[in-house]
């Protein structure tokens, strides 16, 4: 009998962050190779990471697998978040209460904003010279 495994899609900013759960010892795995710890560097990452997983009191239950691509580290961090979410909803339809009022469930659609033609960025400007 195949193990029963979950699978979501999260994402944030450019990243896209592909997540399959399956019951197990808590193994996080990034990217075919990599753990959570080695692959987010920093703390704050690694609990934006398994933020879901701390609030709904399973951490150590399952094993992910997850495939992170495109945009930043802190993108993907988010849209691991966002795919764990997605996941645990979809292992058991009695936790979204918990996730939807943390706001986990809900993509975060914002974007950088494009640069636009004769300013220095989105917003700045060049520098204005009176004589």
């Amino acid at each position: 009998m195949p193990i029963e495994r979950f699978y979501a899609t999260g994402k944030r900013k450019n990243a896209i962050a592909r997540v399959w759960l399956a019951p197990g010892t808590g193994t996080v795995t990034v990217n075919k190779r990599r753990n959570l710890m080695e692959y987010f560097g920093r703390e704050t990452l690694r609990i934006i990471a398994e933020q879901p997983l701390s609030l709904t009191n399973n951490h150590g239950n399952f094993d992910i697998y997850i495939l992170a691509s495109g945009g930043g580290i802190s993108g993907q961090a988010g849209a691991v978040r966002h795919g764990i979410a997605k996941a645990l909803e979809a292992y058991d339809a009695n936790l979204r209460p918990v996730l939807k009022r943390a706001g986990l469930l809900t993509r975060d659609s914002r974007e950088k904003e494009r640069k636009k033609y004769g300013q220095k960025g989105a917003r700045a400007r060049y520098q204005y010279s009176k004589r």
